[in-house]
């Protein structure tokens, strides 16, 4: 059985936030990452407010974690994204999605629509294997 390690992003900043809500950023079991999710965050851990910001840097957190793993989003296998109001955010979500995940095949991707995310209004959590 293998054992499981945590990863963690080089931002040390970052780091007080984990400890101080009890997870890790990551955790690597064998050749498979699974990545807690990652907000939109300002590196005090407030929301940024400005939404395609808070995207943005979603995307910018879950890229540090993935690189602190040696992964990129071409060793994503699963994607989850939790969102406050879909409907609404949709287009803005897919253009800052389009633009990380650019090359084909895609990794699969469910999107589910929740009432409450601690103040911010978008999550991403995946599942990536370590080349």
């Amino acid at each position: 059985m293998s054992q499981r390690e945590a990863v963690f992003p080089a931002a040390s900043e970052r780091h007080a936030l984990y400890q101080e809500h009890g997870y890790s950023a990551a955790i690597r079991s064998g050749d498979l990452l699974f990545v807690s999710g990652q907000v939109g965050s300002r590196l005090d851990g407030s929301p940024e407010p400005d939404f395609k910001r808070q995207v943005e840097l979603a995307f910018e957190n879950l890229t540090n974690v993935l690189k602190a793993a040696g992964c990129t989003f071409d060793d994503i296998i699963d994607v989850t994204t939790f969102h406050t109001d879909p409907e609404n955010q949709f287009e803005t979500i897919m253009e800052v999605k389009q633009a990380v995940f650019s090359t084909t095949p895609h990794s699969n991707w469910t999107a589910l629509g929740v009432n409450w995310l601690a103040g911010f209004d978008f999550e991403i959590k995946v599942v990536a294997r370590i080349p």
